[in-house]
C-alpha cells in the first residue's frame, strides 16, 4: 500500500466479499487537505463506482449509522472481483475499522445493522470429469 496514504492516527479494517479485498484507512479530516469524501484506488468513489447511487451509498452507510460521515475520510484499496463485491468488502472495512476507534459504542449499533457480517460464499472449485463445478457432459443411452 501507498505509505503517504497512512499515518499514525490512521485507522483501518479488511473486509472480503467474494473474490474481492478492501483495505481501507479511515483518515480524520483535519489531517486532509483535499475535500473528497471517498477515495477509491487513488480515484474518487463516485467515478470509480460510475456514478452508481447504490454503490455510494452502500460505502458510506457505516459511517452514516454512527454519525460520523463529516468526519472520516475514506481511502480504499480494493482489488479482485466486480463492482458489487468491491462495495461490500469497503463496507465491511469500514464497519471494522469503525470497531476499532470505539468498541464500547459503534460495535452494538454496526452489528444490529448486520455490517460485521462475512458473506463467505465464494465459487465452487471445478471437479474433475466435469466441465465446471457441477455440470456434466450430456449423458446418452444409446
Amino acid at each position: 500500500m501507498n505509505n503517504k496514504n497512512q499515518t499514525n492516527s490512521d485507522v483501518y479494517g479488511i473486509g472480503r466479499k467474494k473474490e474481492a479485498t478492501a483495505i481501507v484507512y479511515l483518515v480524520p479530516f483535519s489531517e486532509v487537505t483535499s475535500q473528497v469524501n471517498c477515495e477509491v484506488n487513488g480515484q474518487k468513489a463516485d467515478s470509480y463506482f460510475q456514478q452508481n447511487f447504490t454503490y455510494l451509498n452502500q460505502i458510506t452507510l457505516p459511517l452514516k449509522k454512527v454519525k460520523l460521515e463529516k468526519k472520516y475520510k475514506i481511502i480504499a484499496n480494493v482489488k479482485g472481483g466486480g463492482l458489487t463485491g468491491q462495495a461490500d468488502s469497503i463496507r465491511l472495512a469500514i464497519a471494522r475499522a469503525l470497531c476499532k476507534i470505539d468498541k464500547v459504542n459503534f460495535r452494538p449499533i454496526l452489528k444490529f445493522e448486520g455490517f460485521l457480517k462475512r458473506d463467505a460464499r465464494i465459487k465452487e472449485r471445478r471437479k474433475y470429469g466435469l466441465k465446471k463445478a457441477r455440470k456434466a457432459s450430456q449423458y446418452s443411452k444409446r
